[in-house]
């Protein structure tokens, strides 16, 4: 079963019971925690816990992760790599999780692994400096550039209303599974970065977004190719100053994590763990009246584990 048809039964299967706490008209995302999965849920929000710990508890309640890579399939795990910073500034994902998630495909029984990114500093700087290549390396993935344009190829996007095509890594158009994992902070432009915005790694011309309403581009390029599972890296994030940050004084440490199929239920959720609500975050609501996915929360089958 694709993950968007497992999506769309999941929803039709109706809204888990306890779904979220109200304080005032907020909604508490860990409100009410279960800690073992009976059944597959939409979204797991989980709190408390080591990158790799979150994940290996969390996608058990999405169906484990030979739900999503079968033996002898080809992955991409697409992680944020794009700035020339060490762990603990937060600006890139957590090599720790990248390097569980590859770990845990090779177990799942996949034939290859490969970890890239379109970084905005150095792309090597960027891959040693993070801790990525080598968290990636040593779980036995293939780490690749993504810095010349001949990796890329040109692909319509049909339901674009700003973004009508895009050159696309071949990468992801190649290979039969592609996982984001996207670190979740502030950004100067767009407000918050999450999945959505993270796919502007996977594109050569990321200038044209920014020159032509940047969150309807982010919204319009998600109705495209969306990936087959969404890892939010919430571990320590970033609240000021990003995308790059200044220092380890703008970062606070949360120690979550969110997955989900749905990327607009993802950002949705980790744009409220950032404490922003998901129809203030323009491509969030855009991609949601796109029919991209859902920001309406308590229509899901959410749980919820704090460690």
């Amino acid at each position: 079963m694709r993950r968007r048809e497992f999506f769309k039964k999941s929803i039709q299967a109706g809204v888990a019971a306890g779904a979220y706490l109200k304080y005032g008209d907020k909604l508490n995302l860990f409100a009410n925690p279960k800690t073992a999965p009976e059944e597959i849920y939409d979204l797991v929000a989980v709190k408390g816990g080591e990158p790799e710990t979150m994940f290996d508890l969390g996608i058990n309640s999405l169906g484990g992760i030979k739900n999503f890579v079968k033996p002898n399939q080809t992955v991409v795990v697409k992680p944020n790599i794009g700035w020339d910073t060490s762990p603990e500034r937060a600006a890139n994902t957590n090599p720790k999780l990248v390097n569980r998630i590859v770990k845990q495909c090779f177990d799942a029984g996949a034939k290859d692994v490969y970890v890239f990114d379109h970084t905005c500093d150095n792309w090597t700087k960027c891959y040693s400096n993070s801790g990525i290549e080598k968290a990636a390396k040593d779980a036995g993935a293939k780490v690749v550039p993504g810095h010349t344009e001949s990796y890329y190829h040109k692909v319509d996007v049909k339901q674009g209303e700003r973004l009508k095509d895009a050159k696309v890594h071949e990468l992801i158009l190649e290979s039969d599974v592609f996982i984001n994992v996207p670190v979740l902070k502030s950004h100067g432009g767009a407000g918050v970065t999450i999945s959505m915005k993270n796919l502007m790694g996977i594109v050569w011309d990321r200038g044209f977004w920014h020159r032509n309403d940047l969150h309807q581009c982010i919204a319009d390029y998600a109705t495209l190719k969306q990936p087959d599972l969404n890892i939010v890296d919430a571990y320590l994030v970033m609240k000021r100053n990003g995308p790059r940050g200044v220092s380890k004084d703008d970062v606070v440490t949360m120690k979550s994590q969110i997955i989900s199929t749905d990327i607009v239920a993802a950002d949705a959720a980790a744009a409220k763990l950032f404490g922003r609500e998901p129809e203030n975050v323009d491509y969030i609501k855009y991609a949601h009246n796109m029919n991209v996915g859902t920001m309406d929360l308590s229509s899901l089958k959410i749980n919820r584990i704090m460690l």
